[in-house]
């Protein structure tokens, strides 16, 4: 069941350390497959964020007033695909208006960034503001 930010902010905030790197592998192992039709995408490697060592590719668009947001991130990285299903739970299917007010300190805001490297919290970082961006650019190709 999807959760808003709000609730996951909330949870998170709340939590200890441990109770939220726990979190984050459990969500790890709820992100959704890539649907078939993006798994042979060509064009693939521009949906990658570079800024991410762990390699991670984003799709997020605009569709009937819905922001769609999937992503492809190894299990090996548990850490990144949990923060990643963070994001496709409580995103996916928000209007563009939502995901633009996502705050830009969101890792502050689920008390991340304490808990993880600043490497990885400059990566996570880098993926929120590319669903925002990409969303963004749905939006103002999406006629009204």
């Amino acid at each position: 069941m999807a959760r808003s930010l709000q609730q996951y902010i909330a949870r998170m905030s709340a939590a200890d350390r441990s109770t939220r790197l726990e979190t984050l592998l459990d969500l790890a192992a709820r992100l959704p497959p890539l649907p078939p039709e993006l798994q042979h995408e060509s064009g693939r490697e521009a949906r990658r964020v570079p800024e991410c060592q762990t390699a991670v590719y984003l799709w997020a668009e605009v569709r009937n007033g819905a922001v769609r947001l999937a992503a492809e991130v190894p299990r090996e990285s548990p850490t990144v695909r949990g923060f990643v299903s963070l994001l496709v739970d409580a995103l996916d299917g928000r209007s563009p208006a939502e995901v633009s007010a996502v705050p830009d300190d969101l890792l502050h805001a689920l008390r991340l960034d304490d808990a993880l490297g600043m490497t990885r919290t400059q990566g996570l970082t880098a993926i929120v503001r590319r669903v925002k961006r990409a969303v963004e650019d749905s939006s103002s190709r999406t006629p009204s």
